[in-house]
């Protein structure tokens, strides 16, 4: 054995959002044994298939359309008006599990653009979120990943700037900062949750800690890169793992210190499974 030593990051797992929505989903599932899920509850593969063998299924706004007289899940990256009329016609019950921050920020975001105010907001294209916000605005926010993107030449004298709520705090201050010396006046809205953003640098102190990282994410959380980044410049033996069959045990050498951390869609049993995993080695 490698008598590794195995330590799980305290502040990783789900975020509220993300316990909210899949909560609501098993109380409905321990109940009616079947729930639709408009989009992946959460960017989590192995998740997904846990909560699949309960019955939830994941369906398209596509697939939306053409359900009558059911029950149907909006994640925590909440949904535009328009999810809401297609129900409401189809006789469709929502269970919304809309993250409070998403809808807060939402309702700011169409205040904003009732004021017929510039409004940008810094966030991923194509993110479900980003699809909601965009929305409150009649599709007319422009959104950006990073600075560069930005048409300076060409941007109004004065913008409202708003945030997806899981992008870095650092970062959305410094655009505000480049803008400002740009000559753009920016009427700056942090909106990023700081259960996220807080997140990088508490996992820069556990990267520290230990002679290798695990760290624990879906492929398909935007989030997840950003924190395995975060780990790797701190740590070189950090390793991206979606499930136990990706750890290699080359990785390690006896006795190792071993930091299992992950995204906000990294469910804490998938954690626990792999912590399981390295101390039998």
């Amino acid at each position: 054995m490698l008598q590794l030593q195995v330590t799980i990051d305290a502040t990783s797992g789900f975020c509220f959002g993300v316990i909210y929505a899949v909560e609501m989903a098993e109380d409905i599932l321990d109940e009616e044994h079947k729930l639709y899920c408009l989009g992946d509850i959460v960017h989590n593969d192995e998740e997904i298939a846990r909560l699949a063998e309960k019955g939830l299924e994941i369906i398209s706004h596509e697939q939306l359309k053409d359900l009558r007289d059911c029950k149907v899940l909006i994640r925590a990256h909440g949904e535009p008006s328009a999810t809401y009329q297609i129900a409401l016609e189809n006789n469709i019950e929502l269970i919304d599990a809309s993250c409070p921050v998403v809808l807060k920020l939402q309702n700011r975001i169409k205040n904003s653009f009732d004021k017929e105010e510039e409004i940008y907001i810094y966030g991923k294209h194509g993110h479900a979120e980003i699809i909601g916000l965009k929305a409150q605005t009649n599709d007319n926010a422009k959104v950006f990943e990073n600075f560069e993107e930005l048409d300076l030449a060409n941007m109004p004298s004065k913008i409202t700037l708003y945030s997806q709520t899981t992008k870095s705090t650092e970062q959305f201050y410094n655009i505000k900062e480049k803008l400002a010396q740009n000559g753009i006046e920016v009427n700056a809205n942090d909106t990023i949750c700081r259960q996220v953003s807080n997140r990088d640098i508490e996992l820069k102190n556990f990267a520290a800690m230990h002679d290798v990282i695990i760290f624990v994410s879906g492929k398909k959380s935007s989030n997840g890169k950003v924190l395995y980044n975060v780990c790797k410049a701190i740590n070189e033996h950090t390793y991206f793992v979606s499930k136990i069959e990706d750890i290699e045990t080359a990785w390690f050498q006896q006795g190792n210190t071993i930091g299992i951390c992950g995204a906000t869609s990294t469910p804490m049993w998938l954690m626990e499974k792999i912590k399981t995993y390295l101390i039998e080695l």
